[in-house]
């Protein structure tokens, strides 16, 4: 491997989210970036059909305090466009980061922060809620309900389990010795856990994971993503994809932690406890999604799921 060019890499896989792509780019515009850092953004375009690549264009073109690539990935799949940028990616430290966030203008500065204070050789920097497309915030009282990947271990640099891919980052070492993401999961295949997958390994390879706390990611709202019917949806294809590279007990595991939670699930509602209801739900869907990937396959669909849809859980496609 030859010496990294770049102190930073940050890799966007994007798929026909020029919109919100767009005010990724404008924050990076505005990070706070200091002379001595240099930084490189790959943003690997994964056969988008909206304006992404026209904007792309027009970006690249204009002055920027970093280097700005621009990639295309034929094969379908977050984790193929990921694993398209880490093949060209040139720097010390490799970040990976969804189309739908906007960056803290002070993300770097928490990054490269917490790799120096802490012997850490990847780290998952925070992520809250941001503003939809109208600026509105989150309810803090709903805030399960918007569906959004959220990381909040507190304030202070701490050891953790695991890394979720909408912002999240790793010194080359790391990639050198462990490698490519899983192609068959992630959205575009399977639809989810292609970075706890890549954790797993992570560890595996002896490599310990820390908590950035002010290396801050905001994901955006949207509105398609509120309510139960998507979370079912979400948390069933997230069980169908933990069912390609775990293999949990089904008798001794699997099937007691579904019964237990339609047990729950009832429980709650008959008390009123909306919110515990709604995760406990989603728990269920998730059960329901591994026993129906190992039963099926994958990328089948199941009559099964007509029995759920007959106890009010009903799956959409």
């Amino acid at each position: 491997m030859s010496s990294p060019a770049f102190d930073i890499s940050i890799i966007v896989a994007t798929f026909n989210r020029c919109d919100s792509l767009a005010r990724l780019l404008q924050s990076l515009d505005s990070l706070d970036l200091a002379d001595s850092v240099t930084l490189e953004v790959l943003i690997v375009d994964n056969g988008s059909t909206d304006g992404t690549r026209t904007l792309l264009l027009q970006k690249q073109q204009q002055p920027l305090k970093y280097s700005l690539k621009i990639l295309c990935e034929e094969q379908r799949g977050k984790s193929a466009a990921l694993n398209r940028g880490l093949r060209n990616c040139c720097g010390q430290i490799i970040c990976l980061a969804d189309d739908d966030v906007v960056f803290d203008s002070h993300w770097i500065g928490g990054l490269l922060q917490s790799y120096k204070a802490a012997d850490f050789a990847a780290l998952q920097g925070r992520v809250l809620p941001g503003i939809d497309g109208h600026g509105n915030g989150a309810d803090p009282k709903r805030i399960s309900e918007y569906n959004i990947p959220m990381v909040d271990y507190g304030n202070e640099i701490r050891d953790i389990d695991g890394l979720t891919g909408t912002n999240m980052s790793f010194k080359r070492e790391v990639y050198e010795r462990v490698g490519f993401f899983d192609s068959r999961l992630g959205p575009g295949a399977s639809g989810f856990s292609e970075d706890t997958e890549y954790s797993m390994r992570v560890r595996k390879a002896g490599f310990r994971i820390g908590y950035a706390p002010h290396a801050v990611a905001y994901h955006e709202l949207s509105p398609q993503r509120y309510g139960r019917e998507y979370n079912r949806r979400v948390q069933y294809r997230k069980g169908m994809s933990r069912s390609i590279y775990r293999h949990d007990s089904i008798p001794f595991r699997v099937i007691p932690n579904l019964v237990a939670n339609c047990l729950r699930y009832g429980f709650y509602c008959l008390l009123g406890k909306t919110q515990k209801a709604y995760r406990t739900e989603g728990r269920i869907m998730k059960c329901w999604g591994y026993l129906m990937g190992k039963a099926r396959g994958v990328n089948c669909k199941s009559s099964s799921c007509s029995i759920l849809a007959m106890l009010g859980f009903p799956l959409v496609s």
